[in-house]
């Protein structure tokens, strides 16, 4: 009751700083808005839609923060955890297709460049600067273990990025009348952008297919197993993540044929080796006697088995 109650209070913090995060990237895209649209700027306008981008981004973050906490029932075995994953491959997603869009205008900028005002795009960008840092470092804690988090810092950090390009490029137009800066900053926080939102949808794609996580070295998980007294063989083994943080085993165990009373000591014992080893809190372990099953692949081969309907 303690750990739940503390997750609980944990997610309340955060939520907390997501909404005020809301509210501030919210109020801020309409004055971009505005701003950019006056000073013809591109990368004004750029950094406004992605500000957009934002709000959904932290309105989706905050939703799956709070729906994780719900307990698991009949319908949802394993919970809620998925849900942050799905909303950090959507903003992952969102945030490539900005980049390419990006990429797209500037382009058109490049071709026949506009006279762009500097003097808005100093103050506004400067400004915008300063609370996409202030909302960015809201968000950040906690994000280096939550996917979902990460997905929304990633958002905001592009902002950072963003409005700082749009700065420095006001500074050099000012006094060089460089125009071409406008597009050409647009496509480095383009290129920033779709770099970071890829490496996110890469892990939102490896949860999803139920891959093996990244830092787990199969070959020496299976050498640590063999080693726990009692343990004489392992197959059928399967690790897959629920979400970043919530890693799931299932295995066949095949030990001597010995009581249940001492097959429980076994697993208690392969249960702390993976929790310590490898954050694997979530074990379902098949115990089995030499010789009382068919199957001894490592990795079993699970196949789709049709129903055939007899008229």
């Amino acid at each position: 009751m303690h750990t739940h109650s503390h997750i609980g209070d944990l997610t309340k913090q955060t939520t907390k700083r997501l909404t005020l995060s809301l509210i501030l990237t919210a109020a801020f895209v309409i004055v971009e808005v505005i701003a950019g649209i006056f000073g013809n700027s591109l990368a004004l306008l750029t950094d406004a839609a992605h500000n957009f981008t934002d709000v959904i981004a932290l309105g989706l973050s905050w939703y799956a923060l709070n729906i994780a906490l719900k307990p698991a029932h009949a319908g949802k075995t394993f919970g809620y955890h998925r849900v942050g994953i799905l909303v950090a491959l959507i903003n992952s997603t969102t945030l490539i297709l900005i980049a390419f869009g990006i990429f797209f205008e500037a382009y058109k900028r490049f071709i026949t460049p506009p006279e762009v005002d500097s003097t808005i795009l100093i103050g506004v960008g400067a400004v915008a600067f300063i609370i996409n840092l202030v909302t960015a470092l809201m968000v950040k804690e906690g994000s280096e273990h939550d996917l979902n988090l990460r997905s929304a810092f990633l958002h905001l950090m592009g902002d950072v990025v963003s409005t700082l390009g749009a700065v420095i490029a006001g500074i050099i137009i000012a006094f060089t009348q460089w125009n071409w800066l406008d597009p050409f900053v647009s496509v480095l926080i383009g290129a920033f952008i779709l770099y970071n939102a890829w490496g996110i949808l890469k892990q939102t794609i490896h949860i999803l297919l139920e891959s093996t996580p990244e830092n787990i070295d199969m070959n020496n998980m299976v050498g640590d197993l063999k080693k726990v007294n009692g343990v004489l063989d392992v197959h059928d083994l399967h690790v897959w993540s629920i979400s970043e943080n919530l890693r799931v085993l299932s295995a066949h165990v095949v030990i001597d044929n010995i009581s249940v009373g001492e097959g429980v000591t076994i697993q208690h014992n392969i249960n702390e080796l993976l929790a310590h080893n490898y954050n694997i809190q979530h074990a379902t372990l098949q115990l089995e006697c030499e010789g009382c099953s068919s199957s001894r692949e490592l990795y079993c081969q699970i196949s789709e088995h049709h129903q055939h309907v007899h008229n």
